[in-house]
């Protein structure tokens, strides 16, 4: 990619928009559009247009939406699903109408089917039912993908789609009430081991499998599909979007013991089966992305660790 392009990061200051904006900078790219929510409200259909216009990116990576766990997709359906709709729809859109070279939508794994057969390939895409508990997420991103598609099957737009696995890292939400499994078994472990409690209560059975990746691998793979593919290389070829992902998952009580070792914590872990599971296993088939030559680098193990350390260095509680 041209070290000249403009680049719009929409969504820079969350924890996947921060690594992308990392990983740019680190290979010399400098000419960046950056917006904080403060500055611009991008469910705001007339505000996103008159940025486009102003502004006239060159490429777009659209990490901005409304994300969070098993509770917060629960409690807050209608945002899930108005929020980010309305977030991509504006972007998408205001890139077609500006010639924007290149838009690059970030997806989520729970797009694919509850009960899909695993691993998860590119094709699983609205081949049978929804998780519930994520339903409108779900059902948003996939129109994300969808209008990409149609945008370049319409207009040839350069707009495609990849789907990460499970994301954690620097920047990361470990707030209770709002964060993913493993944010919050960080926070919980962590907030145990000062209050010397003497267990854990983690939601379910501990008994649904997970992958994750490590947020700045996760960069380092747009940056490598940035320069590697156009959106006619998946469309063409009857895709809607790319797999990012391990290839390798474990159990949630796997991971929690992973993290208690990480922590120091010394308690014990209990379970709460009473509380939603969620989808049995998650696990992405990352055949093509591996095929063209990109592989995660960071191991989970290594990844709890740094993540964990940044927690603890630079979390207020």
């Amino acid at each position: 990619m041209d070290k000249n392009k403009k680049i719009y990061v929409a969504g820079h200051k969350g924890m996947v928009g921060s690594a992308i904006l990392r990983q740019l900078q680190s290979a010399g790219h400098e000419n960046f559009l950056l917006r904080t929510v403060g500055e611009l409200d991008l469910k705001n259909q007339s505000k996103v247009e008159y940025l486009f216009q102003k502004e006239k990116p060159d490429y777009v990576i659209l990490a901005a939406a409304k994300v969070g766990g098993i509770l917060a997709n629960s409690r807050y359906r209608a945002e899930f699903l108005y929020d980010n709709l309305m977030i991509e729809s504006n972007i998408i859109n205001s890139a077609y109408q500006n010639g924007v070279e290149k838009l690059i939508f970030l997806g989520s794994s729970c797009i694919y089917p509850k009960m899909a057969p695993q691993p998860l390939r590119e094709e699983y895409l609205l081949s049978n039912y929804l998780e519930y508990t994520n339903e409108p997420y779900a059902i948003a991103k996939i129109a994300g993908i969808k209008l990409c598609e149609s945008y370049y099957k319409q207009y040839g737009s350069n707009f495609y789609s990849v789907m990460p696995t499970n994301l954690y890292g620097y920047y990361d939400n470990f707030n209770l009430e709002t964060s993913h499994v493993l944010p919050a078994l960080i926070r919980k472990f962590h907030d145990a081991k000062l209050n010397n409690s003497d267990s854990v209560e983690i939601w379910g059975t501990g008994k649904p499998y997970r992958e994750f990746l490590f947020v700045d691998d996760l960069a380092n793979a747009l940056l490598f599909l940035i320069d590697k593919i156009n959106a006619g290389d998946l469309y063409d070829n009857d895709l809607t979007h790319i797999n990012i992902g391990t290839g390798e998952d474990l159990t949630i009580s796997a991971l929690a013991e992973l993290i208690q070792k990480t922590v120091g914590y010394k308690g014990k872990i209990k379970y709460d089966p009473s509380k939603p599971d969620g989808t049995p296993k998650k696990l992405l088939d990352v055949t093509r992305l591996h095929h063209l030559g990109w592989k995660h680098s960071t191991s989970l193990e290594e990844g709890i660790k740094r993540t964990y350390e940044w927690f603890v260095n630079n979390y207020k509680l």
